[in-house]
């Protein structure tokens, strides 16, 4: 039987304990008030989210700005405006992104990342490159890193790295990463791709 789709407004998220709705629905975002459940992801998925905040995190430089890096954290973005209350609500929860340290609010943060990173699959291809592109240029964040797999989807072919055009609050294509990924901003980091996906 398929699943019956799912509104919450934002009162309703709001007002529920952190992680509640994870106990009925799992993994989702909250895409103009509808509940999507997530896909479980893949082994090399999960390696390379893990490695790759791990790097970022090991870089960050004790003498610079406080970051601080999260993975699947929620986010919310604008709501979608001159619709019922129950399709307005936008959350995610992106693989990887680094914020400033001001005190975690769902309903701020976004203005507080710097980078934000997705771990492309093949149930998440679309948006990674899509909506999600296109929702994070819009919330300001400076810097997305897209990981694409190979088309096994077990090893990295290669990270996109797009940097915000502010005069049109679109991304703009900055470097592909094919060995190695170096990055100066918000932190200064060069790993190569073997080391965030190698078995």
């Amino acid at each position: 039987m398929p699943d019956v789709p799912h509104r919450i407004t934002a009162e309703q998220f709001l007002e529920a304990e952190p992680d509640s709705f994870s106990a009925t629905f799992g993994d989702f975002d909250v895409v103009d008030g509808l509940v999507v459940r997530a896909i479980a992801q893949s082994e090399a998925h999960s390696r390379v989210v893990r490695r790759l905040a791990a790097a970022i995190e090991n870089a960050r430089n004790a003498a610079g700005p406080c970051l601080r890096v999260a993975s699947d954290v929620a986010v919310r973005f604008a709501d979608t405006e001159d619709v019922p209350a129950d399709q307005r609500l936008n959350v995610r929860y992106p693989d990887i992104f680094v914020r400033d340290c001001e005190p975690y609010d769902v309903n701020t943060v976004r203005e507080h990342i710097s980078l934000v990173a997705e771990i492309a699959s093949l149930s998440t291809v679309d948006a990674d490159t899509g909506i999600k592109r296109q929702l994070y240029a819009r919330a300001g964040i400076p810097v997305y890193l897209i990981v694409h797999f190979d088309k096994s989807w077990s090893r990295i072919d290669r990270i996109e790295e797009y940097r915000l055009d502010r005069s049109g609050m679109r991304y703009m294509p900055h470097q592909v990463h094919r060995t190695a990924l170096v990055l100066d901003t918000p932190v200064t980091l060069a790993i190569t791709l073997d080391a965030l996906d190698s078995p």
